[in-house]
C-alpha cells in the first residue's frame, strides 16, 4: 500500500520531518495541528476558544485537501495545556463535529509546541 503525502497551502507548513497528513489506503492522518496563522506563521492571539477555532480551522485545510470533512473524522486527539480550558474547547469542537461524534481521547500536557494551549490531531476515512 502506497502513503500519500497530503498538503495544503491553507494550513501551516510543516516545521520539521513530518506531513501535514499522509494518506494509508483509505485512511488519513494528520499530523498535530497548532494555533498558528498560515499566512503568518504565527500563534494567534486569544484564548483557548480562538486557538482551538485555528487549530480546527487548520485541520479543516488539510482535510479537505486529502479529501475528506469532518463528517469522515472517526478519531481524534485533544491535548491541552490546561484540563481547565476543557470546556471552552469543547464548545467550540461541538461547532465542527456532528453525530456520529468521532472518539475522542483529551489529555492535558506540561508544554505544546510555541507554547500554544492546545493541539489537536484526527484520523479521517476517505469516502
Amino acid at each position: 500500500m502506497a502513503i500519500e503525502k497530503i498538503t495544503s497551502s491553507q494550513a501551516p507548513a510543516a516545521i520539521g520531518p513530518y506531513s501535514q497528513a499522509v494518506a494509508a489506503g483509505s485512511f488519513v492522518f494528520t499530523s498535530g495541528q497548532i494555533a498558528l496563522d498560515s499566512a503568518s506563521g504565527n500563534v494567534v492571539a486569544g484564548g483557548i476558544d480562538v486557538q482551538t477555532r485555528r487549530v480546527l480551522d487548520n485541520l479543516k485545510a488539510v482535510l479537505s485537501a486529502a479529501g475528506c470533512e469532518f463528517t469522515d473524522v472517526v478519531k481524534t486527539t485533544v491535548y491541552l495545556k490546561d484540563m481547565n480550558d476543557f470546556p471552552a474547547m469543547n464548545k467550540v469542537y461541538g461547532e465542527y463535529f456532528a453525530e456520529p461524534f468521532p472518539a475522542r481521547s483529551t489529555v492535558e500536557v506540561a508544554r505544546l509546541p510555541k507554547d500554544v494551549l492546545v493541539e489537536i490531531d484526527v484520523t479521517a476515512i476517505k469516502k
